[in-house]
């Protein structure tokens, strides 16, 4: 396996950054039941996919997604929330990331939108920390669909067994296996070095706590 891969895909959100607002869906819709649902509607929801490949405003969003969901509140007090779903940076993120970028090419694969987007730039210079960043809103794809997971191994010019994708969602990460990606599910940085860990791909002990941002 160490061999094979030359590349490290990693998802941002639960990965790299700590995500949080499914507790205020969950609130806002008492017709969801629980997280796996709130998600598994998210990803196949038309607002969130039109949004996340760049062919609708923020504006129409909230609102869609209000209508969509059954929210109990309007699109601009949706948006205001959601525009704080990104929390932080994982501890040890940027050490994780550092290591990685020092052993493989290493290029983050988000289902995200502008708005987050301009958070992971402004706030925290993210996407400066990868070789190559593949952003939904940008590229007009998404995942778990195949030709986002292809789009990207061709920009990359990498065969799928070059890869390793790494994923807090499960559907993402079967959809990375179908199209022949080393796909593994991890949440957080301790996650992903344990994942490392599991393919012989070795990496940098973590950082004492409290040394990350």
């Amino acid at each position: 396996m160490k061999s094979r891969i030359e590349a490290v895909l990693l998802d941002l959100g639960g990965v790299v950054v700590e995500i949080v607002g499914a507790d205020r869906m969950l609130e806002w819709c008492p017709s969801l039941p629980d997280l796996a649902t709130l998600w598994t509607r998210w990803l196949a929801s038309p607002a969130v996919r039109d949004y996340e490949t760049g062919r609708t405003s923020r504006e129409a969003f909230g609102q869609r997604v209000v209508e969509e969901f059954g929210l109990a509140v309007d699109g601009a007090t949706f948006l205001a929330e959601f525009a704080t779903w990104p929390r932080r940076m994982f501890e040890g993120a940027p050490a994780l990331l550092d290591d990685l970028a020092r052993r493989f090419r290493v290029a983050s694969l988000s289902n995200t939108n502008e708005l987050h987007w301009e958070r992971f730039e402004r706030e925290w210079a993210l996407p400066a920390r990868f070789h190559a960043n593949f952003p939904s809103y940008a590229v007009g794809r998404l995942k778990p669909d195949a030709d986002y997971f292809e789009h990207v191994l061709d920009a990359l010019g990498l065969a799928p067994a070059q890869a390793l994708f790494v994923d807090d969602h499960p559907l993402n990460v079967a959809a990375a296996g179908r199209v022949g990606l080393v796909a593994r599910r991890a949440i957080g940085p301790q996650g992903v070095r344990a994942v490392l860990a599991e393919l012989g791909l070795g990496g940098a002990p973590a950082p004492a706590a409290g040394t990350a941002p």
